[in-house]
């Protein structure tokens, strides 16, 4: 008997990987995106196509991981005091999308249905919802969910998550299920979410904090994958066990452990999981899509499907507008967004529980949810021209071995090539790290071997050989390196001298308090170099234009240091060369 479900496990677990791999390199190669090829793969190994696999529903509770995992390493990247400069994005544009979105939802349902009042709320508002499991995907593939644009989107998916409890409040009001009025309140269930956030938070302190740094002492690698597993899963267990979004737990979790030395070595041993679990989650999504409902009526899941979209990105382009968002990246956002989301499925399940909705009308609004899914990558497509695509082609390659080199450079784009080029000139030997794969190819065609991976991930860099490496360089543009995440790689590394790329002297002053070495201004030397030429055909002899870079040098570098001293890009906003100082008889001399 075991060795009968083990192969079928087996079996079953063969066929999803398999279609799933085909479906997503084939959706990858047209550049519509992973998760459509998720969902298309779950569609034709389900049970209304080839009915290959088995129980699509127990899959799908192994799949929600995927998204309880994706909030935990989301979490990672927002400590308490980033949160907290998001509040108004979070309680404010995640608010009203929700309400309103929820409510003009609602009016389209009683509008083109025959439902009540009640079963048009119980779905309308759970349509406002969008698909965290979706869009932060694409936003981290983008390398966007740090940007302005980003973390607005991240905002409202945050606060939707948070909603839940409020929309689950709604549904047992509303029930007509004898049962649901003999358990908890709302009242009580967001009561026990906010006493739950508190303990996990003095948890994670007092307890998980000091078990990181046991395992850290021992060396185990190992270990920290359990312990980090362990976190996220009990984190989610005691959201789920007082009937919250267990997604919430795992984001919580995330955000203790934010500001902690462990964070990247965490984020680096919970990906795999993450990337995997999720991919499963859209694989049991695509199988659960019922194509008896759709054939029944067609008209109505894609026609529905196609107002959902276009009310919700609608909505949200307004909101963002209003928000002082410019046009362009506001329809952006609302098209990011406007797809029904994950958690619709547990809210649909909660209304039908609750006698409000029918088992046809349940699955009828799940296939709208899910054909509303299958638009995103195709209006991402669209869309270009509008934001920076999602999609990053990440073919196969060949990523860092163990290896020893003087330094190793993160970035191998004109300004690495540069830095790389003079050092190998010198005579010092380089492992190089890139993670785009259109470059990478053409580099080889020149000779220079570039490693495909993520430089800004710990593992990665150990590796490549960071561990005996004397320079680690980073190269990348924008302002990708974050402050904790140069402690980590000195702690990590303490033999390593570590330069950094900036973008500005907002850069400098940001990382004025880490272990890094150097940290350069991308354009400051090429500017000063136009400016000596600009002098030269201006007729100032050598000696008054070496005056005239020294004055500027120091006076740069008296401004940057009371800027550092300060903490605020706007001290010594007196120290500015504004009027003409140096004075060159040559250059004024009519002969």
């Amino acid at each position: 008997m075991e060795h009968s479900e083990t192969g079928f496990l087996l079996r079953d677990g063969f066929v999803m990987l398999g279609f799933a791999l085909f479906f997503v390199l084939l959706f990858r190669r047209l550049g519509l995106g992973a998760t459509l090829g998720y969902l298309l793969a779950g569609v034709t190994i389900g049970p209304y196509v080839l009915g290959l696999v088995g129980d699509a529903e127990e899959m799908s509770g192994i799949g929600e991981l995927g998204i309880v995992l994706l909030l935990f390493i989301v979490g990672l990247e927002l400590n308490p005091s980033r949160l907290w400069r998001m509040k108004r994005e979070i309680f404010g544009l995640g608010l009203l999308q929700v309400v309103l979105c929820g409510l003009a939802l609602t009016g389209v349902i009683l509008l083109c249905t025959v439902f009540s009042p009640a079963a048009a709320l119980v779905i309308g508002l759970p349509l406002a919802l969008s698909s965290t499991a979706q869009v932060l995907p694409m936003l981290q593939s983008a390398g966007r969910l740090r940007s302005p644009f980003g973390e607005r989107a991240f905002a409202i998916l945050l606060f939707q998550d948070l909603s839940i409890i409020p929309l689950i409040t709604i549904v047992t009001a509303l029930s007509r299920n004898p049962a649901d009025l003999e358990g908890p309140s709302g009242w009580l269930t967001a009561a026990l979410t906010v006493v739950a956030i508190i303990g996990l938070i003095a948890a994670g302190r007092f307890l998980i904090r000091p078990l990181f740094r046991l395992i850290g002492g021992l060396g185990e690698r190992e270990m920290f994958i359990v312990a980090a597993l362990f976190t996220v899963v009990a984190s989610a267990a005691v959201m789920q066990a007082i009937g919250a979004s267990t997604a919430l737990g795992a984001f919580v979790a995330g955000v203790m452990l934010a500001d902690s030395p462990y964070r990247h070595e965490l984020e680096a041993d919970v990906e795999p999981f993450r990337s995997i679990l999720l991919g499963l989650f859209f694989l049991s999504v695509g199988m659960l899509l019922n194509l008896d409902a759709i054939s029944e009526r067609p008209l109505f899941v894609f026609g529905l499907a196609m107002v959902l979209v276009a009310v919700k990105a609608l909505v949200i382009f307004g909101l963002c507008l209003a928000f002082k968002m410019h046009w362009r990246p506001a329809l952006g956002m609302g098209l990011l967004l406007s797809q029904g989301g994950e958690f619709g499925f547990v809210l649909f399940a909660a209304a039908h529980d609750a006698l409000l909705i029918s088992d046809e009308a349940a699955s009828l609004f799940g296939a709208v949810v899910t054909v509303s899914m299958a638009t995103t990558p195709f209006l991402m497509s669209v869309t270009k021209s509008f934001r920076r695509s999602p999609e990053q082609l990440k073919e196969s390659r060949e990523g860092p071995s163990e290896q020893t080199a003087g330094a190793l450079i993160v970035g191998y784009g004109r300004f690495g090539q540069t830095v790389a080029q003079t050092l190998v000139a010198g005579g010092i030997t380089v492992t190089l790290v890139d993670s785009d794969v259109e470059m990478i190819d053409v580099a080889e065609q020149f000779g220079a071997k570039v490693y495909f991976g993520d430089g800004t991930r710990v593992d990665l860099l150990r590796q490549a050989g960071a561990a005996e490496a004397e320079l680690i360089m980073f190269c990348i543009d924008q302002e990708q390196i974050e402050p904790e995440f140069v402690h980590a790689v000195h702690k990590s590394f303490p033999q390593a001298a570590i330069y950094v790329r900036g973008f500005d002297r907002r850069s400098v002053l940001k990382l004025s308090d880490t272990p890094a070495e150097y940290v350069v201004r991308e354009v400051l030397e090429s500017a000063l170099r136009m400016a000596r030429m600009a002098l030269q055909k201006m007729g100032l002899s050598e000696e008054a234009i070496e005056r005239a870079e020294s004055l500027y040098r120091a006076t740069d570098r008296e401004r940057l240091s009371k800027q550092i001293a300060a903490g605020d890009l706007r001290a010594a906003r007196g120290i500015v060369l504004t009027e003409p100082q140096v004075h060159d008889p040559v250059a004024n001399d009519p002969a």
